[in-house]
């Protein structure tokens, strides 16, 4: 399968390309193959954060929690054995 590709230029610290350099010839890969997994590993996470936090809202509304404090309010009493879920 081909994969269309784009080029671009980005600015690096020299200690960072440093590490990756290293981590590629570790990993028997070239630097773009390891930025390019790198960045599919953190936009995988950031869906995945962005999903967990669409959920708990969803969950909360649900619950008729209205702010992060009532929130803070509940786990607080869960951890203390004041409330159950």
């Amino acid at each position: 399968m081909y994969m269309k590709t784009q080029t671009f230029n980005i600015a690096l610290p020299s200690d960072l390309v440093k590490k990756v350099d290293e981590t590629a010839k570790k990993e028997y890969r070239n630097r773009s193959e390891l930025i390019r997994e790198a960045l599919r590993a953190y936009l995988k996470d950031a869906q995945e954060w962005e999903e967990l936090f669409a959920y708990g809202k969803k969950q909360g509304k649900k619950l008729g929690i209205t702010s992060e404090e009532q929130v803070n309010k509940i786990v607080s009493e869960y951890r203390h054995g004041k409330k159950s879920f």
